[in-house]
């Protein structure tokens, strides 16, 4: 029998197989290092310890690495997948005098979901990877909730619905006081399914907004998405009168956790379509810095969000967010987002 060896870097799972088979794990196909102002990219760069082209080193040496390199407090690395059967490996640095996201206490209540709700959420998560391999992650957010395009999937979120009725308070507490992770991320997940109304709205919008400061990167991660979906129900039907703030999904774009920036860049375009100024200041004054550095990633998907809010920022019509991004635009645009007097010049690739 061939013996396998597990491979995880930073959340990404390979599988490499012993003896005379293929190695099948993912290369690196490049390095994105954020975060940066003083401490040396060079010195960082060498402690990474890896180039396009390696396998990648394990995540906890490339942190205790990274983390030792003058001017660096701390470093966070992630692995995702792929660009052209490459991984991309994210290095994100926190030093002494950059932003510092502070997150709540960890939890000590004892307060657990009701079996037959995690139950639905283990079965939607295995149909979800099914789908996901198979078939795509192509989900409707008209609703105030995620709906994915799969009938199977569909069908389990569709008994969230219920069961947060019925546990509404419970699942609210869980959320916040249960010392469990997992048990705090499913809660941040299912609260989305909250039937509309003025006061369960308001715990369900107080409740995932509380979450976005949870020490723990999948709970943020889920209560970003969920109110990502909440968002777009909202502005499809006004009269449900939700309002969430764009505060923290600001501050957590100068995150040193990947997920966190993608996750809260995804979640921004949406709360700064109707282009707010009071929500465009802030952003411009508290995270310009990340929202410019994640616009220039390699990975065009995770670019995408940052660089329409880079357009935003200077001014740009969507079309024209549209037209630079399509015709290459980026430096220009990046100019112009940084340097408000200037002016972008489809085309031109250049500011005024």
């Amino acid at each position: 029998m061939v013996a396998r060896t597990v491979l995880v870097v930073a959340g990404l799972v390979s599988i490499a197989l012993t003896g005379k088979s293929e190695d099948l794990r993912p290369r690196i196909g490049s390095i994105e290092i954020y975060g940066v102002h003083k401490a040396s990219i060079e010195k960082i760069k060498a402690a990474i310890g890896a180039m396009p082209g390696d396998l990648p080193p394990a995540r906890p040496d490339v942190e205790e690495r990274v983390s030792k390199v003058p001017g660096v407090l701390a470093s966070r690395a992630e692995g995702a997948c792929c660009i052209q059967n490459r991984m991309v490996l994210y290095v994100g640095v926190e030093e002494p005098d950059g932003p510092h996201l502070d997150y709540h206490p960890q939890p000590q209540g004892n307060e657990t979901l009701a079996q037959d709700i995690l139950d639905n959420y283990h079965a939607f998560l295995e149909s979800l990877s099914v789908t996901i391999r198979q078939k795509g992650a192509d989900e409707d957010f008209t609703a105030g909730y995620s709906l994915m395009a799969d009938t199977e999937s569909r069908a389990i979120q569709e008994k969230f619905r219920p069961l947060v009725a019925r546990d509404l308070l419970l699942i609210d507490g869980v959320l916040r006081n249960s010392t469990d992770p997992e048990q705090r991320t499913a809660a941040a997940y299912i609260l989305q399914y909250t039937p509309r109304g003025p006061h369960t709205t308001k715990i369900m919008v107080d409740g995932l907004q509380y979450a976005l400061r949870d020490g723990d990167e999948n709970v943020r991660s889920n209560a970003m998405r969920a109110l990502k979906a909440v968002a777009i129900g909202a502005k499809l039907h006004p009269n449900q009168e939700i309002r969430i703030e764009p505060t923290w999904f600001i501050e957590l774009m100068n995150s040193i956790v990947f997920s966190d920036r993608r996750d809260a860049a995804l979640a921004l375009v949406n709360l700064t379509e109707n282009r707010d100024p009071g929500t465009l200041e802030l952003l411009r004054g508290r995270a310009l810095g990340s929202v410019t550095e994640m616009a220039k990633w390699h990975d065009l998907k995770v670019a995408l969000p940052a660089f329409i809010l880079a357009g935003r920022l200077a001014g740009l019509e969507e079309k024209e967010i549209s037209e630079a991004w399509v015709g290459g635009d980026r430096d220009a645009v990046l100019a112009a987002a940084t340097s408000p007097k200037k002016r972008f010049h489809l085309g031109s690739k250049h500011t005024s």
